[in-house]
């Protein structure tokens, strides 16, 4: 157990208490106790909550250089920071972000849909994407509202705008399905999208009920079918989350294929071991870890031991209570497949 001297000699206190807690069984212990008390000094911590505003938002200048979704989607990000660290509907900071993103929830229980919906001079664009939802309700959800029953109505919105085939579409224009450029296909779907799928199956996997139930074991069982393998994506979604990374885009949102994030969606929904695609992205991540038993994350070595944390807790939780079986085949994916010449 090499890593742990090593994650426990990390400067922030959330890190040595998610340790102590999710890897170590140690949540009752007096150190674990006494992080508690200090959390809230975590850099990480405090250097967004003073830029917090008054309406509870967080803006463009705070932790994201480029947002389409405005400040709605810049402040769910930074309560998916604060959730992902521990904090909770009690603490004062993330209560004030959760109450300004309810109050811009629409009647539907979707959220404004931003610069990518139609404008006021009726230049087509998108009518709706599920993004538009799904972004935010991660951001509360990670906080522990997913039962909130502002949030339940959320839910319903995004599983009302699935596909038939279980994935969700890019969005949707004048009753049409949006352009799925290739480094978002999903290898089994017509009209899904990799990354609004992504996005809502991250949701639904963050819901104490919804995370078992048929639609999020069908979305990732589609995810899954996506087989690449990019070692330098591994552990961006955890960078990204404590501000190693920009926070940045709206459709690309989830363009890098981040198989340490992968592994987080197999042990929250459920997926078998036994599953061939599961076991080989499982022996893929092993063999990259280090002597020392961590991962690097190759663009930002400072985010490494975030990211070693997070692989470890996927793999100590993976296989629990798995009573499903997926069902898509195995197929080599191409982003841009050729097409056949008619003649």
């Amino acid at each position: 157990m090499t890593w742990a001297p090593l994650l426990l000699a990390d400067p922030s206190p959330s890190l040595r208490l998610l340790v102590l807690t999710d890897l170590l069984d140690k949540g009752d212990s007096d150190e674990a106790n006494e992080l508690r008390k200090i959390r809230g000094s975590d850099p990480l911590i405090t250097e967004i909550v003073k830029l917090q505003k008054p309406d509870g938002s967080w803006g463009k200048k705070d932790i994201s250089s480029s947002s389409p979704g405005s400040n709605v989607q810049i402040t769910a990000q930074t309560l998916t920071r604060l959730g992902y660290l521990g904090l909770g509907p009690d603490d004062p900071t993330v209560k004030r972000g959760a109450e300004y993103l309810f109050n811009e929830q629409q009647d539907d229980g979707s959220w404004p849909l931003g610069s990518y919906a139609t404008d006021s001079e009726g230049d087509a664009n998108y009518d709706t994407m599920s993004l538009q939802t799904s972004l935010p309700l991660r951001g509360l959800a990670t906080c522990g509202y997913s039962t909130d029953p502002r949030a339940e109505e959320a839910y319903k919105w995004l599983l009302d705008h699935r596909l038939s085939d279980g994935s969700w579409p890019t969005g949707i224009a004048e009753g049409n399905y949006g352009y799925v450029a290739g480094y978002r296909r999903l290898p089994h779907s017509r009209w899904g999208c990799r990354s609004n799928t992504t996005s809502a199956l991250t949701c639904l996997s963050l819901h104490p009920e919804r995370r078992s139930s048929p639609e999020a074991r069908r979305a990732l069982d589609l995810v899954l079918s996506r087989e690449t393998r990019e070692r330098h994506n591994l552990g961006f979604e955890v960078a990204r989350i404590i501000g190693a990374e920009k926070s940045t885009g709206f459709i690309t949102y989830y363009a890098r294929f981040d198989m340490a994030h992968m592994l987080e969606l197999c042990w929250r929904v459920g997926a078998p071991t036994e599953d061939p695609r599961v076991t080989d992205l499982l022996t893929y991540i092993q063999s990259h870890q280090g002597p020392y038993g961590v991962w690097e994350y190759l663009p930002k070595p400072q985010a490494s031991r975030w990211v070693t944390f997070d692989i470890l807790r996927s793999l100590n939780r993976l296989g629990e209570d798995t009573d499903w079986t997926p069902s898509e085949p195995r197929t080599p994916f191409q982003p841009y497949p050729r097409k056949r010449k008619r003649y």
